[in-house]
């Protein structure tokens, strides 16, 4: 990659096969009730922490750093409800992560190290979540579930590109379990 280039950036936690299946099977459950959306393939399901967008090769080396330097504690993530963001064209639906200490201090610190970092980043407020589709149009609500998770303890540098025609994460950096 040449210094003009940019890729899409962002930090994510990856899940174990089991949680990405569970993640697969609302997936599913909602499509099947969907008149319509674009749903989230199975091998992209993962809980975003900081979103950088679009940055060059200085901006990345900056963001391996922050990540390198990045104190990880084992976390529980529990997956316990669906929930959607309303937009006109269709919802965003999603699998909440229940709120906890270790993971919002964790979001948290990372996002204050990316903007000591030079990093200038969205001010919402944090809602963990996993992307089930987006343009979702069905007229079913959102619903609690059998609350399922694991242990997390790592945080990957991921990057969104296109492969022939097909939106494609990849991790460019992981900090070690």
């Amino acid at each position: 990659m040449s210094r003009s280039e940019t890729m899409r950036l962002f930090f994510a936690v990856n899940f174990s096969e089991e949680i990405v299946a569970r993640l697969a099977v609302l997936r599913d459950t909602l499509g099947a009730s969907a008149a319509g959306g674009r749903f989230t393939k199975t091998e992209q399901f993962h809980l975003t922490l900081a979103f950088l967008g679009e940055r060059d090769q200085m901006e990345l080396e900056k963001a391996m750093a922050v990540l390198d330097a990045l104190s990880i504690p084992p976390m529980k993530l529990s997956i316990d409800r669906l929930g959607r963001f309303r937009r006109n064209d269709g919802d965003i639906w999603w699998a909440g992560v229940q709120k906890n200490d270790a993971l919002l201090a964790l979001q948290r610190d990372l996002t204050a190290a990316l903007r000591s970092a030079g990093f200038s980043l969205e001010n919402r407020p944090y809602t963990p979540h996993i992307t089930l589709g987006r343009r979702v149009v069905t007229e079913i609500a959102p619903w609690q579930i059998s609350p399922f998770g694991e242990i997390a303890s790592s945080v990957e540098l991921m990057v969104s590109e296109r492969i022939q025609g097909q939106l494609t994460y990849r991790i460019i950096r992981g900090n070690p379990k």
